[in-house]
């Protein structure tokens, strides 16, 4: 990746750091990337060669589903994944990346940008790390929320008390915003939590659209079937900072990426702070690329934070493209 200029429509001064995030798991939609495979050959190689790694065609299911199947984590981490590398990939050579971060498995997205890990690499992590939380899920069945508007102080003692009354395992799980906190655990855990968190003055709970109970101790088999994988792969230092959902810490060393990318599967995942610390890079702008608009408006609520824009398709694509092409040298 370049480290070009980058004129955005509506602002008058050329911006110069872009900071790169990449959603994860329920970002997914059938018929995501629209266009970018017809339209860019960079997108349509990088599918071929998928093929062949994952042995089954991905470009259909995500074209075509159906949505249970795409909603199946063995299949929405690889099609997430390619989907949101493809889209970073086709906005050229000259886009001038100075941070990065992705939401859960996303990271993947971002070390790949990053140099950290070559494509068929991470493409084979990502799709092992999928298989073996789905075999978890099919283990353990359990199901995600967020809540919205609950602090988590008043968050923990709701999940506490539902874990006290007997209705199973449930913890927090993602902490996307301040009121905005993802539980996760068995269903009826999280279904009596989420209960409990409305008794106690959150706004909403909304059920998560996946099929398993992510970054929750439910998926510790996962972790160490996914441990060993991710020991024997080669991890390189990232060409420029990609923040950790596990520390919201910009990697330095290759022992911590592969320490943090197998916690990650049962950790929480602290995308605020790691959002407030790519801010810190000093950006002039970020750009989502991926499926769904699933980041944009949660960076908005990070202070000091620079305007964020969503690239999830063709179109979208070419006017990032055309804005680079137009910025002077």
């Amino acid at each position: 990746m370049g480290f070009g200029r980058l004129a955005l429509v509506g602002c008058p001064q050329f911006v110069k750091r872009i900071g790169v995030v990449f959603p994860g798991q329920g970002s997914q939609v059938v018929g995501m990337g629209g266009g970018l495979v017809e339209k860019y050959d960079v997108a349509r190689d990088l599918f071929m060669r998928a093929e062949r790694i994952l042995g089954y065609d991905i470009l259909a299911i995500i074209c075509s589903g159906p949505e249970e199947r795409l909603r199946e984590t063995r299949y929405s981490q690889p099609a997430i994944y390619l989907v949101n590398y493809a889209l970073a990939l086709a906005a050229g050579a000259d886009f001038p990346v100075a941070a990065s971060a992705g939401h859960s498995f996303a990271e993947f997205c971002s070390l790949t940008l990053a140099g950290s890990l070559d494509f068929d690499t991470a493409l084979y992590l990502v799709a092992q790390r999928g298989a073996a939380m789905q075999v978890a899920a099919e283990m353990s069945p359990g199901a995600m929320a967020a809540v919205l508007g609950l602090d988590a102080e008043a968050l923990r003692r709701a999940f506490t008390r539902a874990r006290d009354e007997g209705a199973g395992r449930v913890q927090l799980a993602n902490f996307n915003a301040p009121e905005q906190i993802v539980i996760s655990g068995d269903r009826g855990a999280v279904a009596r939590a989420g209960q409990l968190a409305l008794e106690a003055g959150a706004k909403r709970v909304v059920a998560l659209n996946v099929s398993g109970a992510w970054h929750s101790e439910l998926m510790l088999p996962a972790r160490e079937r996914f441990e060993p994988l991710v020991e024997k792969a080669e991890i390189r230092p990232p060409r420029f900072p990609v923040i950790s959902n596990v520390d919201a810490q910009a990697y330095r060393d290759v022992a911590t990426i592969k320490r943090n990318l197998v916690r990650s599967v049962t950790d929480e995942v602290l995308w605020h702070a790691a959002a407030e610390r790519l801010v810190a890079e000093g950006l002039d702008r970020i750009v989502e690329f991926g499926g769904s608009a699933v980041l944009v408006p949660l960076m908005r609520r990070v202070p000091g934070a620079p305007p964020a824009t969503h690239v999830g398709d063709d179109g979208a694509l070419e006017i990032l493209r055309a804005e680079l092409t137009t910025a002077p040298a």
